[in-house]
């Protein structure tokens, strides 16, 4: 098996329990970096059993959790109960920022305008050339990863322009850009990863990257195809998309409702977590965009998909969903994902990918193909959004 990364962090207690149980802090002893390990094997000692505690610290006993967030108040809050130890971005969110009003995120609006001008443009007044937006695109993003990473422990995920996903020489220009701007900011390369779309191109990005120690998160995974490849090329860590997944196959079959344990998606990601373990690849799964298996007028199905993957690596995880997790007793949650258990149960092949034979299976990939340009096309919407945003401001 491969060497573990560290990247687990201490584990306290959630935002509900906070104000009901401020005793209950102290109760724990926390670890440090080094002692957990990246695959979730050493859970928080049991000593702490005795107290009621919520279905959001047993999962993440079991599961490194993320925070699905822009908003820095809102990360702050979760990343203070010691249970979230990462978050991501995505253009969505830093487009939320560049219109947000508020003053923080105005200033650093602000100053991706004033980098931008004066790293390419130079002078006010000047015509915007695509160069100028595109650096203060990237800077916005970095500034709001750079507060993003003085909340959480871990590791914040910043994305490449979605327009490259189909250049790989492209993303790899702009991943080290983005890069060398935290690091002039003094923020290390391994609290950063770079998010890439699951196109071949962006995989053979991630492959460059990885290879100069820039640690990547290959998201828009909507097939075994795209995590085996990402997988293969040594990505850092996959964000695969179970809800979208599963919204695909209800549209195919018309059926309006499954037991979680036989979500679609679940089921995808279950499949490319088991092939990682089974052939000792060090790539995390961390499943992101989460749906009601059971449909939405089911009382708790907004956690279904969530609960049927616990145990998985790591997960990122919008706030009303962390918070109908507080609200569940610890009693929600049971190990669905086993690392030596899906591994044993793996019937996949460890066949290598060329891209010539990744694009014949690609081919015949209906979920995949179509839940990737979905996503892709939206992203790419968000990102025109924020330019005019930006284009307004110089």
């Amino acid at each position: 098996s491969s060497t573990t990364r560290t990247m687990k962090f201490p584990l306290i207690t959630t935002l509900a329990t906070l104000s009901i149980r401020p005793a209950t802090v102290a109760a724990f002893t926390p670890h440090s970096h080094s002692t957990i390990n990246k695959h979730n094997t050493n859970p928080r000692s049991s000593s702490s059993t005795f107290l009621q505690i919520s279905a959001l610290e047993s999962l993440a006993d079991i599961t490194t959790l993320s925070i699905d967030s822009g908003d820095i108040d809102t990360v702050s809050k979760y990343a203070q109960t010691g249970l979230i130890t990462d978050a991501t971005t995505n253009p969505l969110f830093v487009s939320q920022a560049g219109a947000n009003g508020d003053a923080r995120y105005e200033a650093m609006v602000a100053e991706a305008v004033t980098y931008a001008k004066r790293t390419t443009c130079a002078e006010d007044g000047c015509p915007v050339p695509e160069e100028t937006l595109n650096k203060a695109v990237d800077r916005l993003a970095v500034n709001l990863g750079k507060e993003l990473v003085g909340l959480v422990p871990g590791r914040v995920s910043t994305e490449v322009d979605i327009r490259l996903s189909y250049d790989t020489d492209a993303s790899v220009e702009r991943a080290r850009s983005i890069i060398e701007m935290y690091e002039s900011m003094g923020v290390s390369k391994d609290r950063i990863l770079i998010k890439l779309a699951g196109t071949w191109e962006g995989i053979q990005a991630a492959k460059i990257l990885e290879a100069e120690g820039i640690q990547c998160n290959i998201t828009l995974v909507f097939s075994f195809l795209q995590a085996a490849a990402a997988a293969q090329a040594g990505a850092y860590l996959i964000s695969p998309f179970p809800g979208r997944i599963l919204d695909w196959h209800k549209k195919q079959s018309g059926t309006e409702a499954y037991a979680p344990d036989a979500d679609p998606g679940v089921l995808s990601v279950k499949r490319m977590y088991a092939y990682f373990r089974k052939y000792g690849y060090d790539t995390i799964c961390m499943p992101a965009s989460w749906r009601p298996s059971r449909g939405a007028d089911v009382e708790g199905s907004d956690v279904d998909e969530i609960l049927a993957l616990a145990g998985v690596d790591e997960m990122t995880i919008p706030p009303p969903l962390l918070e109908s997790l507080s609200g569940l007793e610890s009693s929600a949650v049971t190990r669905k994902c086993s690392a030596e258990s899906d591994a044993a149960a793996c019937v996949d092949p460890n066949f290598t990918f060329t891209e010539e034979s990744y694009a014949t299976y690609w081919e015949t990939d209906g979920c995949g193909k179509d839940k990737l340009k979905e996503g892709i096309d939206a992203f790419t919407t968000e990102t025109e959004n924020l330019i005019k945003i930006l284009i307004d401001k110089f």
